[in-house]
């Protein structure tokens, strides 16, 4: 039974919480959590599309800096790829994720967020990488995908720094789509993830790995990605229900199977 991460389902959506007060500090045990939560996610078909949140007040407030500090270079060298993967881990769903942000999102809880495909945060949402103040530096992924999402130099300024940023500026750098009052964050992002619970799966698995196998290619080797995936959706059944409704029915009316 998860101790930390608790995972429950509401109109296909996947409901992922973080739950380890006060700040939801990622310790081990939340990792592995995460790690085994994204299989779940991954393997059910009654799950379309995620949302992870950690509460009214605090996202995750990084990583838990008592069980880092005793660590070993060994040791670490050892745990370093477990710890990314794990906080890392729902970039591997196949399915739309949303993270819900509210308070304080740092550290390895921004990592959480930037695995997501889409980031709605509280207007009073504080976000940062700030362990270049420990003497390192993100671990979970941070200054890879930061680089990717906010350029190379928006990315450099908030690692060499440590600094938080608040929702405006977050949004305004494109580190989070959306920006909406507190009481809000949650409801917001459930009813994005909704509009894809009764939507092509398999075309949303598609789409995501075309756009992020892409990123990692030259345009040439992305649009072979593509054209590959492309091809593969014609073996679905959702393919031939789309079709068949838009030339019958028009656009938009399509009840799809997930198959």
């Amino acid at each position: 039974m998860p101790e930390h991460v608790q995972l429950t389902v509401k109109g296909g959506v996947g409901v992922v919480r973080l739950d380890r007060p006060p700040v939801n500090a990622l310790n081990r045990t939340v990792r592995d959590e995460l790690a085994e939560v994204a299989v779940t996610l991954t393997a059910r078909e009654d799950i379309r599309a995620v949302v992870i949140h950690g509460g009214p007040k605090t996202f995750a407030a990084g990583a838990d800096v008592r069980e880092l500090a005793s660590a070993s270079h060994a040791e670490m060298a050892a745990q370093s790829r477990r710890i990314s993967a794990g906080i890392g881990a729902l970039a591997s769903v196949p399915k739309p994720t949303v993270s819900a942000i509210t308070g304080y999102a740092l550290g390895g809880g921004l990592e959480i967020a930037l695995s997501t495909d889409r980031r709605i945060a509280a207007d009073n949402a504080k976000l940062g990488l700030p362990e270049i103040l420990l003497g390192v530096i993100p671990g979970g992924g941070g200054t890879q995908r930061l680089a990717r999402l906010v350029g190379e130099a928006a990315a450099k300024d908030l690692v060499y720094t440590g600094r938080f940023v608040g929702a405006a500026e977050a949004l305004e750098m494109g580190l989070v789509d959306e920006v909406v009052p507190a009481e809000e964050v949650y409801d917001r992002a459930h009813a994005y993830a909704a509009q894809f619970a009764e939507g092509p799966a398999l075309a949303y698995a598609a789409a995501k790995k075309a756009i992020e196998g892409g990123l990692d290619r030259d345009l040439t080797a992305g649009l072979d990605l593509e054209s590959e995936v492309f091809a593969e959706l014609f073996a679905t059944e959702d393919r031939t229900i789309g079709m068949e409704s838009f030339l019958e029915h028009g656009p938009g009316k399509a009840r799809f199977t997930g198959r």
